[in-house]
Parts: structure tokens; sequence; C-alpha cells
């Protein structure tokens, strides 16, 4: 297992190139911040931020969202991804808080993954996000970056999450999903990564792994 000095560092290094705070979703309520959440997969925040205003100012309340026609919805979010089952999603969300939970989203993820459209990442990042509750979020960014940096060594995001929890101090588990996130959309991209410009090089396993190929290759070619 990697070195809790060197993991440190590394963490040091996100927060001095990413900062520590992140910025939610719009929401009143946290129906509305489950909503944006569920919402935001397989789509950027950029495009869900820009229809919540409208979404919000026409569903106030979560029973409104409950009884909402599906097309009314649909031609709501149709600018993000997948936007016919996540509306289908989101409507038999709220009928379910309605009727289950009094009209609150639960503060726990097993009863938050019985709700329509909400998996365990979801359930995660809205429990970190609403209530402040230390879970790490495993998306293609996490996966990807935490198996490069030795942090983990599997693909199965439950795994991941599972490795992370043994490798990261828990005040960094709530914000190492968007620290990730920046980073591999800005350097660490999965198609094109510029190692040659990460500031995590030092200490990237698979960096350091690609340096001594090259090495040991030009070895050989003496």
């Amino acid at each position: 297992m990697m070195k809790k000095l060197q993991v440190n560092k590394i963490l040091d290094k996100l927060d001095e190139m990413y900062g520590v705070d992140k910025d939610g979703f719009l929401h009143r309520e946290p129906w509305q911040l489950l909503l944006a959440i569920m919402m935001s997969a397989q789509s950027t925040d950029a495009q869900v931020d820009l229809v919540l205003p409208a979404l919000y100012d026409r569903y106030q309340k979560v029973e409104e969202m409950a009884k909402a026609e599906i097309e009314e919805l649909e031609g709501m979010i149709k600018t993000i991804g997948l936007y016919h089952s996540k509306a289908k999603n989101m409507k038999k969300c709220c009928q379910q808080l309605v009727a289950e939970y009094n009209g609150q989203v639960p503060d726990n993820r097993e009863d938050l993954m019985k709700l329509a459209g909400v998996g365990r990442k979801t359930a995660n990042l809205f429990m970190s996000d609403a209530y402040g509750v230390p879970e790490i979020t495993v998306d293609t960014h996490v996966n990807r970056i935490s198996n490069k940096l030795g942090w983990a060594h599997h693909s199965d995001p439950l795994k991941v999450e599972l490795e992370l929890q043994k490798v990261l101090p828990k005040d960094h588990w709530i914000r190492i999903n968007i620290q990730l996130i920046r980073h591999g959309r800005a350097v660490c991209k999965a198609r094109k990564p510029m190692c040659g410009n990460c500031a995590l090089s030092e200490w990237c396993e698979f960096q350091l792994a690609e340096n001594q190929l090259i090495k040991s290759n030009k070895s050989k070619a003496v």
C-alpha cells in the first residue's frame, strides 16, 4: 500500500491546485439537490445548471414534481443527456418521497437507494453535499486516476470506493471526487493524458512504470 506521506503529498497538491470547496447545484430543498445530482449523470454540471432555475420555478414543491406531466418535464430537461429516463425517474422518485417519506429525503444510503434513479454513486454524493456525511463518490475520473496513482487496483466502483476508504484520510473523502474530476478533465484525460504537465507525476505509479519502461528500452538499445 502507498505510504501515508506520499498520499498526503498528493492530497496537499490537489488542495493547492483545485481548492477544498465545491460549488453545489442550485436548490432550496434537499429533494431538489437530489434531482440535480440524478440529472448530472452522463451530463455536465454546466448543462444541469442551465435547466435548474426554470425547472424549480415551475415545480417548487416535491408534491408538484410528483404530479408533473412527463412530456412537460422532458421538455424542460431535454438539453441534458438521457432526459427521457431521467424525467421518469425524477417523477417516480418524488412520488416515493411523498408516499413513503412524508416528502423528506432519507439521510442514509440504504433508503436512498430504494428511490427510483438513485444508485450508490448518487446516494454517496447526495449524503456528502446535503448532510455533510463523509462518503467517497467514484465516477470514471476517480476510478481511472485512483488506479493510476496506485490508490486502487480494481475497475469495479464499489471495490475502488472501499480501497480509497483505506488509503485516504476521512477529511478528504468528500472533496476527492471533485478534485479528481477537475484533474481528469484538465490533465489526466482518459484518451490522451498530459503526463508531461502533471503535477502529480512524481508520485504516479502509472507514470513511474512508464519511465522505467523507457529507461529499460534505452538500456537494451545500447
